[in-house]
Parts: C-alpha cells; structure tokens; sequence
C-alpha cells in the first residue's frame, strides 16, 4: 500500500536541459541522500581544466555537518587528510605521483570520501580546487538562494539532503505510451539511478487498477514477459533504463485512455539495502512512441 511509502516530498517531471551540472566538471551523483545517514561521496571528475590535458589534483573541502569518516585511496596519487578541528575545516585532497597517473581528457574518474549527513534536510555543498597540467579550476560557486547552479561558471559540487521517506533516487526521460479507447495496458519507461543503490518494488497510480515491475526477455525463441516479484536492482551509481522490450512498469486495468499530451500521477516504491521503505511521486507526461524522449532531460525536484 502506499501508506508504507511515506511521501514528504513532490518530484515533479520537468523535460528541460540540465542547467548548470552539465557544464560542471567535478559533480556527486544525482538523486542525493537520505538525512543522517552514511554516504559515500564519489567525486567525479569528466575533463580537465580548459587548455589542459591531464588532471593532477583534486582538493575537497568539507561542509560544515558533514561528518567524515574516511577516504579512499588511489593507485599512483598520494592521499592527503586534514580533519576537522581547531575552527578550520576539514580537507581531503589526491594529487597525482606524476603525469602517468593524472586523469586525461576523455576519461572519466572518481573521488571517494565517506562520511555522515546531517540530520535535517537541505543542499550540502562540496568545494573541489581541481588542479590540472596546465592551470586549475576551483569548483566553489554557490547559489545565493535555493539549489540551482543555473548561470554559475564554476558551480560547487553538490548532494541533496532529503527527509526520511524520499526516495534518494534520480528520475530521467520518464514517458507513459499513449493508450486509446477499450485499451486495458500501457508501459512506462525512465532512467533510474540510485546514488547509494536501491532496489524499486512497486508502483502506483490512480489511472490504473495494477502497476507492476516487469521484464521482458527471450526464453528460446519466444519473447515473454514476466513480473519482478523482488523489484528491479538499482546498483550503486548506475544508471537501469526502463524501455520497451526490457526493463519497464506495466500500467494494467487502466480507468481511462490515456492520449498523447496528457500527464499522469505515478508513484514508485523503493526498499534500501536495510529494508527502509521510500517514495517518489511523480507527474510524467504521456506520449506517442515516436515523441518518447532521446535525450538526457532533469528530472526537477519541487517541494
């Protein structure tokens, strides 16, 4: 039932561009984290400086609330760990033993420090000092109201902090195929990505009767379809599409047609690696097949 799956907050789907985290080259996964609790931030660094081709340094400062526990070490860079104390803030920084260990342009690596969230929800803001072959970039922009790094050249690296209840899972390209009179089944389809892995085990909407985690997959020479009864494994900081012919929520026994251009209430259920139970109630447009999103759009958390 969905009263299991506390709801205290609204995703709301937006098909926009990502504003600000697309020019971002040091970033955390999207989708954050649940208040005080564990987590592992995995710094990711996509290019080096403008004009450079390797990068030889990556320098964390830690936020205030953000209680560190940890970092992870990397072949070939030294580690480097100032904790918090005395009034000054804690510092965690890698730095390259030589060029043959720096992260070149067109590769993609990353940074881990574990540590605990706060115990209340809101944005944390990491401040990264990338340093590179030729140059540096210091990832410290902050907005100077709300979360978005809309217009911000060089935006901070940043985690959502969310309320006990609230699914710390990112939503993207989330359609539902049209349906028309008489017809009793539809699918949905997204991207899911789980920063600290989850798995997704139900769903909901009141437009139909029965949602369900599928698959769809060869047995022999047939193609059949099936139920997840233990929902769909999120791993840690992957991303599992939904899409037709694999992966997908089965919308069944539907009230109403559903035409192209409408939008839909839908809820999904989550369960951690500990057994917490999670929500996210979304608003996801219902399209044509051939309008189904081909790109990589935000899904826009709104409270």
């Amino acid at each position: 039932m969905i009263s299991t799956f506390p709801l205290r907050r609204i995703a709301v789907l937006a098909l926009l561009p990502i504003a600000g985290a697309a020019a971002a080259h040091v970033t955390l996964p999207a989708g954050g984290a649940t208040e005080g609790s564990d987590y592992e931030a995995a710094f990711r660094v996509g290019h080096p400086c403008a004009q450079a081709k390797l990068t030889t340094g990556i320098r964390v400062r830690l936020p205030q609330g953000f209680e560190f526990t940890d970092a992870q070490a990397r072949k070939g860079w030294k580690l480097d760990v100032r904790k918090p104390g005395d009034g000054q803030a804690g510092e965690v920084a890698w730095s390259a033993d030589g060029p043959q260990s720096g992260v070149p342009a067109g590769e993609a690596a990353e940074f881990v420090v574990h540590g605990k969230l706060p115990a209340q929800p809101g944005t944390l803001w990491f401040k990264v000092l990338q340093t590179c072959d030729n140059g540096s970039v210091d990832w410290a922009q902050v907005p100077t109201s709300g979360s978005s790094t809309a217009g911000l050249e060089n935006p901070a690296a940043k985690v959502e902090v969310l309320a006990a209840g609230v699914a710390p899972v990112d939503v993207r390209d989330a359609w539902i195929r049209a349906s028309v009179p008489g017809q009793s089944g539809t699918g949905a389809f997204m991207k899911l990505s789980a920063p600290s892995g989850a798995r997704l085990v139900g769903a909901s909407t009141p437009a139909a009767g029965i949602a369900e985690v599928h698959e769809m997959k060869m047995d022999g020479d047939t193609m059949r379809m099936r139920e997840l009864p233990g929902g769909l494994e999120l791993p840690p900081r992957q991303t599992v599409e939904l899409k037709a012919g694999g992966y997908h929520l089965m919308l069944m026994d539907l009230k109403q047609p559903m035409p192209s251009g409408s939008s839909v209430p839908l809820t999904l259920q989550f369960v951690d690696a500990k057994g917490r139970k999670s929500a996210l109630q979304l608003t996801v447009p219902v399209l044509a097949a051939a309008a189904a999103p081909a790109a990589d759009h935000a899904m826009e958390h709104m409270h």
